[in-house]
């Protein structure tokens, strides 16, 4: 996918997930994240999305904090998220293609602008889905292409870090595998005393292969919903979901 395909997801989820917000109301409990209420979903994606402006803005190279988010509830705090998207998507729209600053992840990705634009474009839908569930009825709909695509960022990115937990005293390799995203949407993870080491491909002997549609199984893997089929030793699937909370 382009950076322009993920801005415009980017646009689209963080509008839908304000309009969930404003449906369920801020004191709304958040069913897929139960420490949470919508309040505390609005002020940690709002906060990050400021964040995340903050680099490609500034061009910040190294770390920097990240806020709490503000004090505010209700209406207000629903205006705040909605400002602090814009904000993001305007700025992602107005940056140069040769930006440079500070990245997260070891995810295989070309500049810092596609980096930022497709972080915050999958930071914004997984939030979007936990929104509408606290609203209630059916949620949106994730393209195959992109769920497909969030699959290879949390597997080859996220859990690439040294702060990932999923780690096995012993060596074992897990497959995960999108059925309807094509052939090559399958990818063998490696774990062991370190980081999971994920490639994207199948071959080799894996002793579990987690399966189903790519958007499941990218809500899944994000521990959202359960995992649509696991084949061979259940315990990396139980291991996965007790292990890679973010």
């Amino acid at each position: 996918m382009e950076t322009a395909e993920f801005l415009r997801t980017l646009d689209r989820e963080g509008r839908s997930l304000a309009a969930a917000a404003e449906t369920a109301g801020t004191d709304a409990k958040v069913p897929t994240c139960p420490q949470w209420q919508v309040k505390d979903l609005l002020r940690h994606t709002g906060a990050v999305h400021r964040w995340a402006t903050a680099y490609v803005a500034e061009g910040h190279t190294a770390p920097r904090p990240l806020d709490d988010g503000p004090g505010l509830d209700g209406a207000e705090l629903v205006a705040w998220y909605r400002e602090s998207h814009r904000l993001l998507v305007d700025t992602l729209a107005a940056a140069p293609a040769d930006l440079e600053c500070w990245t997260f992840h070891p995810a295989p990705c070309p500049s810092p602008l596609l980096f930022w634009t497709r972080r915050q474009a999958h930071e914004t839908a997984v939030h979007r889905y936990d929104a509408e569930t606290a609203r209630g009825g059916t949620a949106s709909a994730i393209a195959t292409e992109f769920a497909a695509d969030g699959i290879d960022e949390l597997l080859r990115g996220f859990h690439a870090r040294s702060r990932s937990r999923v780690r096995t005293e012993q060596p074992r390799v897990m497959r995960v595998r999108a059925v309807d995203a094509g052939a090559d949407a399958v990818w063998t993870v490696r774990l062991s005393t370190e980081p999971p080491a994920a490639s994207r491909d199948g071959s080799g002997e894996a002793e579990a292969e987690l399966a189903g549609p790519a958007d499941l199984l990218y809500l899944a893997l994000w521990n959202r919903v359960p995992v649509p089929s696991v084949t061979g030793d259940p315990s990396l699937a139980a291991l996965w979901r007790e292990k890679s909370g973010i």
